[in-house]
């Protein structure tokens, strides 16, 4: 009984770990992010592929913003039970949301003496820990666009 015991601690406690502290951890960074939204809303980022008035550029410059942002165990074992019973992995909805804006931050940041961001692009990728088919470790998102002064 007590080997038992034992057994599911060491199963239970490092669950219950990874799901406290990646709420945390998560939690944090949407925070950040929301701060940092806040601070950057005055870049309009949009994706017309042409200035709407061409002949008042002055500057344009490629920009652009990448993150890789990894996902904790717990995430990873309810997704793993969602692909059992199918549905939606809320999980990784949550991971690609953090990754697309964080991305698209890091991209306006570097043009803050810009008037407007046009033409951005986001592209997505899986980076996996094993060779497994389908085992998602972490997920880059990259971010790019012309930076346009008038």
């Amino acid at each position: 009984m007590t080997e038992l015991i034992i057994n599911l601690v060491v199963i239970i406690v490092p669950i219950a770990l990874g799901y406290f502290i990646g709420k945390y951890l998560e939690k944090k960074h949407y925070a950040s992010i929301h701060k940092r939204e806040k601070e950057l809303a005055y870049i309009p980022a949009i994706v017309l592929k042409k200035p709407l008035q061409p002949d008042m550029v002055t500057s344009a410059r490629l920009v652009s913003g990448s993150v890789v942002i990894s996902i904790d165990k717990f995430k990873r074992l309810v997704a793993a039970l969602r692909n059992i019973f199918g549905g939606n992995i809320a999980s990784f909805e949550s991971l690609i949301d953090r990754a697309r804006r964080e991305a698209i931050l890091r991209m306006k940041e570097q043009a803050t003496d810009a008037d407007e961001i046009i033409n951005i692009r986001i592209e997505t990728s899986s980076i996996s820990k094993n060779s497994r088919k389908g085992s998602i470790g972490s997920v880059e998102a990259f971010a790019y666009g012309t930076a346009l002064k008038y």
